[in-house]
């Protein structure tokens, strides 16, 4: 059986800088960036004339699952996500198991990025926050209360 390990998720922006921001604020680091375009491009995204500014993010202390934030050159991005609430179809948000919630909100709070509602214990198991960023961009931050069983996720 093939085996399957995450390496990154896509997320196209608008503003790139503005994005690498937030993510910074998380306490991310920008481990690359790039522009890239040609026939390869074309043939792999399904687009022509692909031309693209990235950058490639990954959490603080040698965290799994890395983001690769890009700006469409060309062709333009299509569509409005901003402001789409959790419930709407489609990928929603992106979720990172932290050491200290609190101390993550806080940084995201000192660089003026809200939650969508509030810090909350999840029966004990999780504390949980969701941390609105720029361009309808939802994290989800947790933090395990007690060990995890072998197949525990945060919800």
């Amino acid at each position: 059986m093939t085996t399957f390990k995450l390496d990154h998720i896509g997320v196209t922006v608008q503003d790139l800088e503005q994005v690498i921001a937030f993510f910074e604020a998380l306490g991310f680091e920008v481990e690359g960036r790039a522009e890239v375009g040609g026939p390869w491009a074309d043939r792999v995204n399904g687009l022509d004339g692909t031309q693209v500014e990235m950058a490639m993010v990954r959490p603080p202390g040698g965290g799994a699952g890395k983001l690769e934030l890009t700006r469409f050159i060309a062709p333009p991005a299509e569509g409005n996500p901003a402001g789409l609430p959790v419930n709407a179809y489609g990928f929603s948000h992106v979720c990172f198991q932290v050491d200290d919630v609190r101390s993550v909100v806080s940084r995201a709070e000192a660089a003026g990025y809200g939650l969508v509602r509030e810090l909350v214990n999840y029966q004990d198991v999780y504390l949980l926050a969701y941390i609105k960023g720029p361009e309808g961009l939802l994290v989800e931050v947790a933090e395990a209360l007690q060990p995890p069983g072998p197949s525990s996720t945060a919800p």
